[in-house]
């Protein structure tokens, strides 16, 4: 598929990056040469230069040859007319990032339908639903649901006291049948592993699980982790991710405290939201959240404009005992390193909003996709064709891509986690497990 992306920022250099990947022909457009030169050379991508928003531009890029235009600048504008320039000029799959919340509304004369682009990626609404997703799970540091909802892939931090620390996974299967479920990967010292039989789980490790959500409560007794209704959140931070996430949280009828130190930001938040109390100070002043409570936080929210307030404000939260700790952080390259000092979960704006773009770009017959922050890693939700050159054949008698596990099968409404002996059939609905680097090997293989 032949992808053109206007615009080299975060976003785009994780989307041109990611797609490379997987042998799609890329081609970014950017008005900085020396970046274009840097990423073009790394990421082995045709490179523009000059105005996304120029026709002289799209068609030195070639644009009337794309299969899909993606348009992530830091400017609206410029994105929305850069998407229509390439409808005209023949490309039918586009998508814009935008930030401005007029162009999302169903009512304005400039939302996706009527400019005919296909999908408008705001950042901060991507973010707050992450967010949000995120505050349900307890100590889990990943939640994903597969197969509306029957299948959960969770991720966990291996404590020094958790009963399979020090267990291979060979033992592990020992427990199948008392607890239904497959260990899928493990991230140590920030390097991701699809494990094998005789991989040993570590203290500190990150590890993957599959399980079907009938199974999870004796998954997490078997985990000696606890799930507990989140019933009192602070936010760290009123700008419009905070707001839509307290807005949100407002509707569970959970006890949420916003804090912001800019006092009109408050008048206005207090204005808007119905149940939150809006505090008014800076969120590093520990005598000050410790008096309205944090101690007591089952999630703190960290999501101002700065990481390292964001950093510091989790590890003050965390420190004076809250459950867990949700941080914003600019920089993705930060990431696997805040698991380390203790944050529960870090996410990226610019990765969030990247990563829905590219489930946009997968759709088709794989039918969702979901990328796990601070690995190497996808998760992938496919269906097995008639034509699959392995239907009726067991799963120990075929060689998998090694770069990829099958962590659930559901077939007929049935969840089934695979064992040696599983037989797909046609019309199966897998879920994989992969490495960003083996997509490409996965997708030509399920479809063989």
């Amino acid at each position: 598929m032949r992808i053109v992306v206007i615009g080299a920022g975060a976003v785009g250099r994780h989307l041109c990056e990611q797609l490379s990947l997987e042998d799609h022909e890329v081609v970014l457009v950017d008005r900085r040469p020396d970046r274009l030169r840097r990423l073009g050379t790394d990421l082995n991508i045709l490179t523009v230069e000059g105005n996304g928003a120029s026709a002289a531009c799209l068609q030195e890029a070639e644009v009337h040859k794309a299969d899909l235009f993606i348009a992530v600048t830091d400017i609206d504008e410029v994105n929305l007319v850069a998407c229509i320039m390439a409808g005209a000029l023949g490309v039918r799959r586009r998508v814009a990032r935008v930030r401005n919340e007029e162009y999302l509304s169903g009512d304005s004369p400039l939302n996706e339908h009527s400019l005919g682009i296909d999908l408008l990626i705001n950042p901060d609404q991507a973010m707050a639903d992450e967010i949000v997703r995120m505050s349900s799970v307890s100590e889990a540091f990943e939640a994903v649901d597969f197969a509306h909802g029957e299948v959960v892939l969770l991720g966990y931090a291996v404590r020094e006291e958790s009963p399979v620390a020090g267990m291979s996974l060979a033992d592990l299967k020992g427990l199948v049948g008392l607890y239904d479920f497959l260990v899928v990967a493990m991230v140590r010292e920030g390097v991701t592993l699809i494990p094998r039989g005789d991989d040993v789980i570590q203290p500190g490790d990150r590890i993957y699980l599959v399980i079907k959500r009938r199974d999870l409560p004796a998954l997490e007794e078997l985990l000696n982790v606890r799930r507990r209704a989140v019933r009192k959140v602070f936010i760290i931070g009123g700008g419009r991710v905070g707001y839509r996430v307290a807005r949100a949280l407002e509707r569970q009828k959970i006890d949420v405290r916003l804090v912001e130190k800019d006092p009109a930001r408050c008048e206005l938040l207090a204005e808007k939201l119905k149940d939150t109390i809006v505090l008014n100070f800076d969120g590093l002043e520990a005598h000050e959240l410790i008096a309205e409570g944090i101690d007591q936080a089952d999630l703190v929210v960290t999501v101002t404009h700065g990481d390292t307030t964001n950093i510091l404000a989790s590890l003050l939260a965390k420190h004076h005992g809250a459950k867990k700790c949700i941080t914003r952080i600019t920089r993705p390259d930060f990431i696997p390193l805040l698991g380390k000092l203790g944050i529960d979960v870090a996410l990226s704006a610019r990765l969030v909003a990247a990563d829905m773009i590219l489930r946009f770009v997968r759709r088709g017959a794989i039918l969702s996709v979901a990328s796990l922050v601070g690995s190497e890693a996808e998760v992938v939700e496919l269906v097995l064709t008639e034509r699959w050159s392995h239907l009726g054949r067991p799963l120990r008698e075929i060689s998998f891509p090694r770069g990829a596990n099958i962590g659930a099968v559901v077939r007929n409404g049935e969840v089934i986690i695979p064992s040696g002996e599983t037989v797909f059939q046609p019309l199966d609905r897998l879920i994989v497990f992969t490495l960003k680097k083996a997509v490409p090997e996965v997708e030509a293989f399920l479809s063989s």
